[in-house]
């Protein structure tokens, strides 16, 4: 199957990311999760290994604002935005970022851009 070869070669890019990439409490993981539809995004601190933050497109208050848009970079915008204004109601404001395994292109970068421009400082 292919679909369980591009999931793999994702997870081998992923770990080996993360071993260079690890989220504290000062500074959390800011990790993104695509799929063909929805994007989402998690505030994770990973010494206690919770999440602070999180946003996604599959959310009510998404829907309600941005319709069924999460598949596209308009959509990754409206994420990014509302998780940086999320963390800076949780006080935080430094992130390292997680691209999770996927180009840092297209969506990905929308999100971060848009999370840089909410006040995110990475």
């Amino acid at each position: 199957m292919i679909t369980k070869d591009r999931r793999t070669a994702r997870d081998v890019r992923h770990l080996r990311l993360r071993r260079h990439v690890r989220g504290s409490a000062e500074r959390p993981r800011l990790a993104v999760f695509r799929s063909l539809k929805h994007i989402a995004a998690q505030l994770i601190d990973d010494d206690t290994g919770r999440t602070l933050a999180a946003a996604d497109s599959r959310s009510k208050e998404f829907r309600d604002t941005n319709g069924n848009k999460g598949g596209n970079v308009a959509g990754a915008k409206a994420v990014g935005a509302v998780l940086a204004e999320r963390a800076k109601a949780a006080g935080i404001t430094k992130v390292v970022f997680d691209r999770g395994g996927y180009m840092y292109h297209g969506r990905v970068q929308a999100l971060a851009d848009a999370a840089r421009q909410g006040g995110l400082v990475f």
